[in-house]
């Protein structure tokens, strides 16, 4: 019964090293050698947690762009309470902190996180005090007192596997009073994530977004791809008289692609300049050159390296110019399978989305629409035939990974999670084990736990990306997905598999060898005693998790002491040669991971709901992980990290359904104890609960789901029902635009380089000499030179192909506003204008719409740049050749008269932005412009361009929307 029966030879002569192997898979758990693994992981973790406590207590005063980026970054709406520069002065403002406080400050998806967090908290603390209170010492009184009991370690007499069977009553009693308490405190959060939503619909944020009165409609059928379409489709679901605006998708072509490759383009040059102008008077004595793209070198001879600085110059132009065609060419004639159709009541729509829940007109979905950033634009395309095809290859990659996974776990469980079993194969190590067993046991304590959670650190990264390929329509829905690939691949391998493999190998080798053997297959599975090898294995392995558990507070402590980013980050400045862009996105605050964090927090819930009885320990160290956490998450969320794209709490329901799954495997686990060393009366009465459990589920979703989905369900009233929707040709303008694809109009990205390169930059820098044709030559060209009495700006209007950033300047507070560091960095915390209605709103418009000859734009701040000069020679140098300003130094469209029509394709939000080129090459009548030829990248001289090269053009043509 246990472990005594764990051999599997009875013979005098020595087992091979095979024999030996098999014996380690049937029981790799046993030693009391992980009693003293867990007092090691114990005080390693406590005391390493409290030393980076206070290590980041007396740092972070004095790194406040690392430990506190919000209160410099965020908006007085978003702003966090003020920190003190005492030593605990972080303390106070995070305890005092409420819940109504953190929904403005946070958003409500990280306000959701950290109810969770303190809900698993007050679970597991209630549950240790019964667990501790009853379960052990119950357990430890009620095992049978003999020999073979008093040789085991105390964690042994702690499990139910020697406790007589009056007393497994008590496993019965636990589990339902377990399933109450998690009940209760389930039914308590849903109640108060349903008042977090209600009071997020009322919000100023919510009535003012666009999204929130938006439904979008997919897979609509090429006879209604048309507004006209779109409005018949919702008035067959419509309840209300209200008419909706609508707008169809229109067909971008390759121009995300075009705009990938753009800004990754934009990024290389940037690091070429990067290291070659690392000290600007110390420059390398050859210029930096790389290998052409491989679609480069297939339209030239030249396969071997070119200028790097010239060639990805050009390759930039070439990519604007082909982005300015393809955008000119989208019309409204080729229209797409989905649209969006817009109410100016929020509760037309949300009525219209709640009657359509369960029809589909016309084979279409029509659902709420997300916000527009949330969207994953290649995906809403896609056929449902398509997206079916694409989960299902994603359900077969996820099933393949976490099979394959098994082979290396079982090699974890085997040797990293008792170093004895290791030295069984490796006689020079047992004889270091026999040795110093006080130390390696304290390394067992921290490696093994170790090892496998820096193996899965590279798994969220490699489901996320298997996810993108599934055809979500949105990231959060995406991020979802990622986390319930997660938690089934833990509890699967980490949990079943780890956890069960020694029995369930056991049972297997008894079956193979009665097959062989010709005996009856029944007989050897009734013999092989497979629920109680099943538990006997629980039970043994039940000391590793609490030494995993333990070292999951060093991992909160890692977390909070930000050891990665500035390690790396000193690593980067010190070693390597960061960009301007690179320096300011370390600034910016970071988004937090929310798949992995809820996945790893619904992971430690789940292994200690199935060991809750089997190893009651384990329940106390579980509830001071997440009381120590609840702390720490809540400072980092409120300082720290952003929701990269906030759902509005769309999460909880994925959370309550993990945890609901987590209780039914800690019953069917309560069920097996009691029918190893119970009576069926006993499993009788467990049996009950999983079905509880799932009723309870089906009540909430019925009770609760409606109202915190959607913010009307149709009841209206008469006056309300009846209203007519607005009309007008500038409500239908804002639809297209702020729903139209990114790449109609997302503005590019200039590089970037430091100011204290500009002077020498002036040196190297090789552009066009005229502005009317390429027939010429190509020499060396410098930047335009500053003025001396205004600082910052610049003799003439000319300006620099780049956007010199100063020193002082290297901070994401300069560029929180410009999109291509806001849709990254900060989209959770700074507003999102592009789906707020406003009046007064300038938001870019898509080329779905016209531009009117009247319109106009505000024109940005002057650029404040360092100056250019000081080098001699170069001081009176003005960007012009021969009379002619050279393409490069025209000033950016932002600074010229505001009467013109349309907008750049750069950013003008910062000011030391510039534009790369003013001008460029006519595109040919193919779909994209021609590559240049290779021959004016090669490293040294230039020879002339062909002549069948086009000339340019006014900048207006390509620089300005249609």
């Amino acid at each position: 019964m246990g472990l005594e029966n764990s051999a599997i030879w009875i013979r005098d002569d020595p087992p091979s090293s095979g024999d030996q192997f098999l014996q380690l898979i049937q029981n790799p758990f046993k030693s009391a050698f992980q009693v003293n693994a867990v007092w090691a992981s114990l005080g390693t973790s406590l005391g390493f947690s409290v030393l980076l406590a206070i290590l980041f207590s007396l740092i972070r005063p004095r790194h406040s762009l690392v430990y506190a980026p919000k209160v410099k970054h965020a908006d007085h709406k978003h702003t966090p309470p003020p920190l003190g520069k005492g030593i605990f002065s972080w303390v106070k403002p995070v305890l005092k902190t409420r819940e109504p406080q953190l929904v403005d400050c946070i958003g409500l998806d990280a306000t959701i996180f950290l109810r969770f967090t303190k809900m698993c908290r007050n679970i597991f603390v209630v549950l240790s005090v019964i667990g501790c209170v009853v379960m052990i010492p119950v357990n430890i009184t009620q095992s049978g007192h003999n020999d073979f009991t008093k040789s085991l370690s105390a964690f042994a007499t702690m499990t139910p596997m020697y406790v007589n069977a009056k007393a497994i009553w008590s496993q019965v009693v636990c589990a339902w009073v377990f399933d109450i308490i998690i009940v209760f405190f389930l039914w308590r959060n849903y109640k108060a994530v349903l008042t977090l939503r209600r009071r997020y619909f009322e919000s100023s944020d919510y009535q003012r977004s666009l999204h929130a009165r938006t439904l979008m409609i997919t897979d609509i059928p090429p006879s209604e791809r048309t507004t006209e379409g779109i409005m018949r489709l919702t008035d067959s679901v419509n309840p209300t008289a209200a008419l909706p605006l609508a707008a169809v998708g229109r067909h971008v072509k390759d121009l995300p692609k075009l705009i990938k490759e753009h800004d990754e383009t934009v990024r290389k040059l940037e690091s070429v300049l990067a290291k070659y102008l690392k000290r600007p008077d110390r420059l390398p004595p050859n210029r930096p050159t790389m290998r052409p793209y491989k679609e480069d070198r297939m339209h030239s001879e030249n396969s071997g390296k070119v200028d790097a600085i010239d060639y990805l110059t050009d390759r930039i132009q070439k990519l604007e110019e082909n982005v300015k065609y393809v955008r000119a060419s989208v019309d409204k004639r080729n229209a797409m399978p989905f649209g969006f159709a817009s109410w100016e009541m929020i509760e037309h729509a949300h009525a219209v989305a709640y009657t359509a829940r369960k029809k589909h007109p016309e084979g279409t979905t029509i659902r709420l629409a997300p916000r527009p950033n949330d969207l994953i634009w290649e995906n809403l395309p896609l056929s449902k035939q398509a997206r079916k095809w694409k989960r299902f290859m994603n359900g077969i990659w996820v099933t393949l990974l976490t099979v394959v996974w098994v082979a290396p776990n079982a090699m974890i469980a085997i040797f990293l999670s008792n170093f004895s079993n290791l030295g069984q194969f490796w006689k020079g190590f047992q004889t270091s084990l026999n040795a110093h067993s006080g130390v390696w046991a304290a390394v067992q304590g921290i490696a093994s736990p170790a090892i496998m959670s820096l193996v899965y650190l590279l798994l969220p990264i490699i489901f996320r990306r298997l996810s993108m390929q599934a055809g979500d329509v949105t990231k959060t829905s995406r991020e979802r997905h990622v986390f319930s690939h997660l938690y089934s691949f833990f509890v699967f391998n980490n949990l079943i598999v780890f956890s069960l493999f020694s029995a369930i190998w056991t049972f297997v080798s008894a079956v193979i060898d009665a097959q062989n053997k010709d005996q009856n297959v029944w007989e050897a599975i009734q013999e092989g005693e497979l629920y109680r090898k099943v538990i006997s294995a629980l039970c043994n392995v039940s000391p590793f998790w609490v030494t995993w558990l333990l070292q999951r507070n060093l991992g909160a402590a890692l977390d909070l002491a930000q050891m990665w980013t500035l390690t790396w980050v000193w690593f980067s400045k010190t070693f390597l040669s960061p960009t301007p862009r690179q320096a300011i996105e370390w600034t910016a605050p970071p988004p937090f991971d929310y798949a992995s964090y809820y996945n790893y927090f619904l992971f430690y819930s789940t292994v200690a709901c199935c060991f809750s009885t089997l190893q009651p320990i384990v329940l106390p160290v579980t509830a001071l992980y997440f009381g120590v956490d609840v702390i720490l998450k809540k400072y980092l969320l409120m300082y720290v990290f952003i929701t990269k794209t906030e759902s509005g709490g769309l999460f909880w329901r994925v959370l309550f359904n993990r945890f609901v799954f987590a209780t039914i495997l800690a019953n069917i686990i309560h069920a097996l104890v009691a029918k190893v060393n119970g009576t069926w009366a006993m499993v009788f009465c467990i049996i009950p609960l999983p079905f509880l459990m799932l009723a309870f589920k089906f009540y909430c979703m019925k009770k609760f789901d409606p109202d915190i989905q959607y913010y009307n369900r149709g009841n209206l009233t008469d006056a309300e029902a009846l209203v007519a929707g607005k009309t007008g040709k500038k409500a239908a303008d804002r639809l297209s635009s702020k729903f139209g694809h990114p790449a109609l109009y997302k503005p590019l990205i200039t590089p970037m380089v430091h100011a204290k390169a500009a002077d020498v930059l002036k040196r190297i820098y090789r552009g066009r000499l005229t502005s009317t044709d390429m027939s010429g030559e190509y020499s060396d060209v410098m930047m335009d030179s500053m003025s001396k009495t205004h600082p910052g700006k610049s003799l003439d209007s000319g300006h620099a192909p780049f956007e010199v950033v100063p020193e002082n300047q290297l901070d994401f507070s300069f560029f929180k506003d410009r999109a291509d560091f806001r849709d990254e960095f900060g989209g959770g915390i700074y507003g999102r204008p592009d789906d707020l209605i406003t009046e007064r709103s300038q938001t870019p418009r898509s080329f779905m719409g016209d531009w009117s000859a009247g319109s106009s734009r505000a024109s940005s701040p002057a650029p404040s740049v360092p100056s250019l000069t000081g080098l001699k020679g170069y001081d009176s140098f003005d960007g012009s050749v021969g009379g002619q300003v050279h393409p490069a130094f025209r000033a950016p469209l932002s600074r010229q008269d505001s009467g013109q029509i349309g907008q750049g394709l750069y950013q003008h939000h910062n000011e030391s932005e510039t534009e790369l080129l003013r001008e460029a090459q006519r595109p040919a009548q193919t779909e994209y412009a021609p590559a240049p030829a290779l021959d004016r990248w090669r490293t040294g001289g230039y020879g002339p361009i062909g002549q069948d090269e086009p000339g340019f053009t006014s900048y207006d043509h390509y620089r300005t929307y249609r």
